[in-house]
């Protein structure tokens, strides 16, 4: 199923955040070799983990993390101004526009679930008012994104081959939301229930509250 969980609820699902943080770790530093921080728990954090995000989390039948991925609205500090302005025309500043990233799955979790992830972010756009969401991916993720029926608008790009790094910008459409539901094996409905469990019928105010 999909939680959708504030970084200042983490504390209540501890193997959830357990497992993400540890299986950004693997992703990220061991099988990526990227150059991020890890601490003497396993875990893989930034400095936007720090600005109460917001995280798309599968829980598994039992209970653990399946994959997860991490919103910030762009009017506040984010990765995409912080470290890659060089690949996009302006900086991205707009209530209507929420950076995703750490976009991580854990081992031996297939395509349906980088699909239900996707799909959890379509329910945020249509619960909160997004109209786009802008993300860095490297090269690897465009299959990804291909297999599953939810491509990005790409803003730019740097390096060649497997090394590319790119900005994308991600919009809401229905027809891709029917595509990436059916590839996650999750029916609309079911999708908007686990929303709604989350934050109800009022979701904007609930953000409110958070922010």
């Amino acid at each position: 199923m999909l939680r959708y969980i504030y970084a200042d609820e983490l504390h209540k699902f501890p193997r959830l955040a357990d497992e993400m943080f540890t299986h950004r770790a693997d992703q990220f530093r061991t099988r990526l070799g990227w150059d991020v921080s890890v601490d003497a728990n396993g875990h893989e954090r930034d400095e936007y983990d720090a600005l109460n995000p917001l995280y798309v989390i599968w829980e598994t039948a039992e209970g653990g993390h399946g994959g997860s991925t991490r919103f910030l609205p762009t009017t506040g500090p984010v990765m995409v101004n912080d470290h890659f302005s060089h690949l996009t025309s302006s900086p991205i500043c707009s209530p209507l526009i929420w950076e995703c990233t750490r976009f991580c799955m854990a081992p031996g979790q297939g395509a349906n679930v980088a699909a239900a992830l996707m799909l959890g972010g379509g329910e945020l756009m249509n619960g909160f008012g997004v109209r786009h969401f802008v993300g860095v991916f490297d090269a690897r993720m465009v299959r990804i994104y291909s297999r599953v029926g939810s491509s990005p608008e790409v803003l730019g790009s740097v390096g060649e081959g497997r090394e590319q790094i790119s900005v994308g910008l991600w919009e809401f459409e229905e027809e891709a939301q029917a595509k990436v539901a059916a590839r996650a094996g999750v029916t609309p409905a079911q999708s908007l229930a686990w929303f709604e469990r989350s934050f109800g019928l009022n979701p904007v105010m609930e953000f409110a509250a958070s922010a």
